[in-house]
């Protein structure tokens, strides 16, 4: 499901000059959660972020992968790791 995620909002992404890093599901807080991890050239901003977002969220809609309950976090790489 991952890949199927990656393969579908990576071309999109990128005719934003936003790159895919990785699609990851996982927990957080105790959510099942949806990460999306991006890069972009000019760096990943809170902006960035959003836009991102605005992107992913109705592809992933379409693919009807019955996912409910679920977070999605779209976000820079290594942003979690120094938590």
């Amino acid at each position: 499901m991952e890949e199927q995620i990656a393969n579908a909002v990576r071309e999109p992404l990128a005719k934003e000059n936003i790159e895919l890093v990785g699609v990851h599901f996982g927990k957080e807080d105790g959510q099942d959660t949806l990460f999306v991890t991006i890069d972009s050239e000019n760096g990943v901003d809170v902006d960035l972020c959003v836009k991102a977002t605005g992107i992913v969220d109705p592809i992933i809609d379409s693919l009807n992968l019955d996912l409910e309950n679920y977070v999605l976090d779209v976000g820079s790489k290594g942003v979690s790791e120094d938590e």
